[in-house]
């Protein structure tokens, strides 16, 4: 590879004293291998010599980013976006995990017909493409890092994680492994002939039967079964020991290391595994299966390194190991649902040591509750623990029977909410929700202003709702930010109407570890997505021979940097990325220092004359009668580099007062 020329010494403007600071001239980089290892989920907290000695040995020994932002809305696929194209969402156009696009036609990696009139969730490849097709090969408003890398001649590999893996190379541009597919049908046939599975579900992606399955083949990237409640329905993280996607991590690494990276010899590899999260989510951060899936990821990271020593690259080789979001366990208000012992499968007694039994909300079940023509695409939801058994033991959801099927579909089926399937034709007044965990999108397909600000008005209403986000041809409707404020206002209108972060108390802690929110009703006991300090703050290490080594670095850095950081390692422009180059990592940019200005925002007007309602009760009848008042505060940390500002939200939270 040639050698180029990295940005290196602009002057810099402080803005916080108006002085100057040096940096030196620019310098010269030869680019090397670089391998991008994603640990879904993974919480800057959670490295430790006991749990994962060699990511903590690699942090040690490269850069370690102290202070990291995940893209907001924290969700993997926002963040996979950020990934491929270092930029936010305003800029990519694109809103997963789950959006509400009607229109595209096709199916899913299974091959079955998707309804897109429901709310999508796009961790599917197949999916994706759908949508590509819908926007005219333009899922993404602005090119890839993949791409770009592609056009210069270098060849790539995304492995792993069905959706936002294949993200990175949606245009197919390169090499795909993910847990539905391989792509092209010659790294299929390449892999066989080694001996090795393929996911099951690949000969989907061929339909004219290019690929097929040996009668051995199996299912690789199957995860293990979930241990549960005697409700059959909940998680048990008091018993259960082990990860769920132990096995499909290991094949997918396996994979990687046995034949793409020996044999195709790729130069930039993104490998996105699904642990800690699959896991945190299941049965929620601090418990035994959260650890395990800690121990099993770092000893596939030690996989990785000790093939590259085997195969004398491991010193010319980049790794950067980061993470897509950090991760919170869901809980509500413990004075209101205190944390609970389980004991024989049952939920016990209140215990500080306890588990959660609360933290679930469904935003389309309190809409419709408070009058409003509300939809999310879900069926009924059976829900019984974390939608929350209050301090006396009562429940906020009674469970209830479908006797008939009328409702659920199915006879003597249980629930506590009922479906709020999206109709064929969307009322003019109606809201669409695509309810995505830490943080839900409200859609109204008539754009209508008083309707969008009584909605509003519904959320701030409501303890358990955060931060509010509204498209900025709205106005500045009180207590709320502009969707540009935190980059997520789209040119072309993709975005919600309202995007809305469920509250969160980032010093409540469960099984050992801070941070606890609400989450969409999903009957999960870990989440993300929220805009709460630890959701957004995550891993970042970077190690190898651009790299620095030893070193801690305290200025703010985002998951839409890593992108525009690796094309300057490569050589190849990013124009339109909105992250920067982390020059302070790179060898030669030593003696460069860079000020940052940390501040606090708020919309311009609160929301006053407001009946606050708790979330003990869903048809608000059990109200706070000391709050009646709402706004929010941004908290924003500005850098210059030379010469141009980068911004950085470390979180937003609601003021009710």
């Amino acid at each position: 590879m040639n050698k180029f020329s990295l940005i290196g010494g602009a002057l810099l403007a402080s803005l916080t004293l108006g002085s100057c600071t040096q940096t030196k001239p620019p310098t010269t980089v030869t680019p090397h291998r670089t391998i991008i290892f994603v640990w879904d989920g993974m919480r800057p907290d959670a490295i430790s010599q006991q749990d994962t000695p060699n990511l903590y040995a690699l942090r040690q020994a490269g850069v370690n980013f102290t202070d990291n932002h995940s893209t907001y809305p924290t969700f993997t696929m926002m963040n996979a976006a950020s990934f491929a194209t270092g930029s936010f969402p305003g800029t990519t156009g694109f809103y997963g995990n789950t959006l509400w696009q009607p229109g595209p036609k096709g199916k899913d990696a299974s091959g079955a017909d998707v309804d897109f009139q429901q709310p999508a969730f796009t961790e599917d490849y197949a999916i994706l493409t759908d949508l590509d097709a819908y926007y005219k090969n333009q899922l993404m408003q602005v090119g890839t890092l993949f791409q770009a890398a592609q056009a210069k001649g270098l060849k790539t590999a995304a492995i792993g994680k069905s959706g936002p893996a294949f993200l990175q190379d949606y245009t197919r541009g390169g090499l795909i492994l993910d847990e539905r597919h391989v792509y092209p049908a010659s790294l299929a046939k390449g892999l066989q002939q080694a001996g090795i599975a393929l996911p099951k579900l690949t000969p989907v992606a061929y339909a004219d039967g290019t690929v097929t399955l040996g009668a051995d083949n199996g299912d690789p990237t199957a995860g293990k079964p979930k241990v549960l409640l005697a409700d059959k329905v909940t998680s048990d993280p008091s018993t259960a020991t082990t990860e769920l996607n132990a096995d499909a991590n290991s094949y997918m690494m396996s994979a990687y290391l046995n034949y793409i990276l020996p044999t195709e010899k790729p130069d930039l590899s993104l490998v996105w595994l699904r642990s800690p999260d699959s896991t945190e989510h299941t049965y929620g951060v601090g418990t035994a299966p959260f650890r395990d899936a800690l121990h099993t990821q770092d000893a596939l990271l030690g996989q990785l390194q000790a093939k590259l020593r085997a195969l004398g690259e491991l010193d010319s080789t980049n790794i950067i190991v980061v993470s897509d979001h950090g991760h919170s366990n869901v809980a509500g208000d413990a004075s209101l649902f205190p944390l609970r012992a389980i004991a024989g499968g049952a939920v016990g007694a209140p215990d500080q040591n306890g588990y959660s039994v609360s933290g679930d909300v469904r935003t389309a079940d309190l809409m419709t509750r408070a009058g409003f023509t509300a939809y999310d695409g879900g069926g009924c939801v059976n829900d019984p623990v974390l939608s929350g058994i209050k301090a006396d033991g009562s429940v906020v959801y009674a469970p209830k029977t479908d006797t008939d099927g009328s409702i659920c579909g199915k006879a003597g089926a249980t629930y506590i909410t009922p479906s709020y399937r999206v109709p064929a034709t969307v009322p003019a007044n109606a809201f669409v929700i695509a309810a995505n965990g830490g943080s839900d999108y409200l859609y109204s397909p008539a754009h209508d202003p008083a309707l969008v600000a009584k909605a509003v008005r519904f959320l701030q209403s409501r303890e358990e709702y955060g931060a509010i986000f509204v498209d900025d041809r709205y106005g500045k409707l009180p207590g709320t930010f502009p969707m540009s404020q935190v980059r997520l206002e789209n040119a072309s209108g993709r975005n919600p109407d309202i995007m809305v972060s469920f509250n969160f108390n980032a010093d409540a802690k469960v099984q050992g570890f801070p941070g606890t929110e609400y989450e969409s009703a999903q009957n999960n006991r870990g989440m993300h997505g929220s805009f709460g300090p630890t959701d957004v703050h995550n891993t970042l290490v970077a190690s190898g021979p651009n790299f620095r080594s030893g070193f801690a670095t305290t200025t703010p850095s985002g998951n839409v940097d890593v992108a525009p950081t690796v094309a300057a390692i490569f050589g190849v422009a990013l124009p339109k990325a909105d992250g920067r180059v982390l020059l302070e990592a790179l060898k030669g940019n030593e003696a460069l220092k860079l000020s940052v200005t940390a501040r606090t925002v708020a919309p311009e007007t609160a929301a006053t004359g407001l009946t606050v309602a708790r979330p003990t009760d869903p048809d608000g009848k059990d109200v706070n009668s000391a709050l009646s008042s709402y706004t929010a505060q941004l908290k924003v940390k500005t850098l210059i580099q030379n010469g141009h500002s980068y911004t950085y939200f470390d979180s937003a939270a609601p003021v009710r007062k």
